[in-house]
């Protein structure tokens, strides 16, 4: 008798096709218990008005697409049939979406609806057609490298994009999975497209949905909590977590969430880089696009840990990672790894896997401050996202300074309000001190404000946006105050362990020139200065409750001959006061509470 052969997933057999045993099932109902307590997992509640939300914006899509059908005089029998559908893709399309999650939606219409129709219309209908008082936020971002309406509607934030198919009509039985639909479209529209075909390709590719949304929720909660989950800085985002994890599934079919998770450390953590992760072989298409291909193109020889998305037109989703976000990941991999062979053995529970990242209490002595500021809040999210984008440009810049051996950016950047009563206060805040932070608004992270247009820049459209201007004045008990608003980003500096001196003038320099260079940056409105900052000088509004900032080391009485530090590392102070790299205090920097 013939026996059946298993279905193969991926690129490559599996590697055990072995039931769960009692232990791994046991470790697998501790894993969602504990991702419970981390409040993981939203109420039923809350996700049947996540439902009813998006089936009002599909009766809204529906509507618009009517509305200019007629506006554009087609027959009635046109207008009746030419449908709209909502797609929903990230997080939510992948089943892994928690509390205060976004939901990506993506508005597909017929070729005579365009996306100047989509932001003149769409607005409108959404204030007309949802409950009374059910919008808390709309804001249109016309430029953005995707182009999108970010609302909030009825608690729920929603992020939709568009995408016109060369289609008359568009139907409920639509899909996106034939790659025939690419025809004819512009550069905007395939990228609206490419997150929800992604996003199904993955899906389709694992064996078990359920066990892959245990194992990814696990993944994706481990790499926040280590800060190395941002792919403008240099991290893997959201879907290139959810590709290794899904990767991870084909090679274990029948494994738990649990046992999915410890793989994922072993087999991701030793995985022999450059050779990229596929969920599948690249696909080849209809249009005459760049496909991922480092026979082909010389650049994509340079990706240090390839993730190759499943969908045509096959991407790298992690060409951001730079080599000390490499050395980051896999350091933390290792350490997943250890962890986990203790959870398994008894030794240590999954909450221990889940534990904080230290980048601010212990892992460095040395950090750049890079501090962004403008006089008004609207211009200083579009520029706070520009310089946000090329951090990673900094960090590898660094790299290539023989003194460190790891520059380390912080995933967020920090958000605070100053206000100032002169010039001279006024420079200050620009250099980086906190005396003027204004005591009533507390300091946020950007993935916490969650700025549409500072997001928009962030990820990729810097050119197509535009500065915006405003009054920058706030007026406290009837005197004139100037507010100015910063966000700051850190990069933790690992030395290397022979350096005596650390000389960074020039890619500081280099740094900042290159984002004062920028065609929408205005001197009169725009900052940007580079700040050196000890541990012990870090704000205090950067550290969780209860972790403590680093003490300053008592000094040792020696004979000064040169600038050291109390490492006895010695540091080259820059000659050019215009180039924006300043030493921070410590009797300069101020404690906000």
């Amino acid at each position: 008798m013939a026996v059946a052969t298993a279905k193969q997933w991926g690129v490559t057999p599996a590697i055990s096709h072995s039931f769960p045993n009692e232990r791994e099932i046991a470790s697998n109902d501790a894993l969602i218990a504990e991702l419970k307590r981390q409040n993981n997992f939203e109420s039923v509640e809350e996700t049947e008005k996540r439902k009813a939300t998006l089936q009002l914006i599909q009766k809204i899509v529906v509507q618009f697409v009517k509305h200019v059908s007629s506006l554009r005089n087609l027959p009635q029998s046109s207008i009746d049939t030419a449908g709209g559908k909502i797609f929903t893709f990230g997080s939510y399309r992948l089943g892994v979406y928690g509390p205060g999650s976004d939901i990506d939606t993506l508005v597909v219409v017929p070729k005579h609806v365009t996306r100047e129709d989509f932001f003149e219309h769409v607005p409108a209908l959404l204030e007309g057609m949802a409950p009374a008082d059910a919008i808390q936020e709309l804001t249109p971002v016309p430029d953005a490298y995707v182009p999108i309406i970010k609302l909030e509607l009825s608690g729920i934030s929603i992020d939709l994009i568009f995408a016109r198919l060369e289609l008359a009509s568009v139907p409920m039985t639509l899909t996106l999975k034939d790659t025939s639909i690419l025809r004819g479209l512009e550069d905007k529209d395939l990228r609206s497209l490419n997150g929800t075909r992604v996003t199904d390709e993955i899906l389709e590719s694992v064996p078990q949905q359920k066990t892959f949304r245990t194992a990814l929720r696990g993944i994706k909660l481990w790499a926040q909590r280590r800060a190395i989950y941002a792919n403008v800085m240099g991290f893997p985002g959201g879907v290139a977590w959810a590709m290794l994890v899904a990767r991870i599934c084909q090679l274990y079919p029948q494994a738990t969430g649990s046992v999915i998770i410890s793989k994922f450390f072993v087999l991701i953590g030793s995985w022999k880089w450059p050779q990229p992760v596929m969920l599948k072989q690249i696909e080849s298409g209809p249009l005459g696009v760049r496909v991922w291909n480092p026979t082909i193109y010389p650049s994509d020889k340079f990706h240090l840990m390839p993730i190759i998305t499943p969908a045509y037109p096959s991407m790298c989703a992690t060409h951001n990672i730079t080599l000390s976000t490499k050395a980051i990941i896999t350091k933390e991999l290792q350490r997943g790894r250890e962890i986990t062979d203790k959870i398994f053995a008894g030794q240590m529970q999954w909450k221990d896997l889940f534990t904080k990242h230290t980048f601010f209490t212990e892992d460095y002595k040395y950090y750049l401050s890079v501090v962004t500021s403008s006089r008004t809040k609207d211009a200083q999210h579009v520029w706070s996202g520009f310089v946000e984008s090329k951090i990673r440009l900094l960090v590898a810049s660094l790299e290539t300074q023989g003194s460190i051996s790891v520059a380390r950016p912080f995933n967020k950047g920090f958000d605070r309000e100053h206000h100032c009563k002169s010039d001279e206060e006024i420079e200050a805040v620009l250099n980086g001190d906190l005396k003027y932070q204004a005591t009533n608004v507390k300091t946020e992270t950007t993935d916490a404000v969650n700025d549409p247009k500072h997001n928009a820049t962030a990820q990729g459209n810097a050119e197509g946006m535009t500065m915006p201007n405003g009054d920058g004045e706030h007026h406290t008990n009837g005197e004139s105050k100037q507010v100015i608003y910063t966000t700051t980003y850190y990069v933790g500096l690992e030395i290397a362990q022979d350096a005596k001196r650390l000389d960074i003038s020039y890619q500081t320099r280099e740094f900042t020139e290159m984002c004062r260079n920028w065609t929408n940056y205005q001197r009169e409105l725009n900052s940007l200065f580079i700040v050196h900052t000890r541990n012990y000088d870090l704000p205090i509004d950067v550290f969780g409750p209860g972790e403590v900032r680093p003490m300053r080391p008592k000094k040792k009485t020696t004979i000064k001959k040169r600038n050291m530090d109390a490492s006895g590392l010695e540091e080259i102070p820059d000659q050019n006061g215009d180039n924006g790299i300043k030493r921070r205090r410590s009797d300069e920097q101020v404690s906000n509470t």
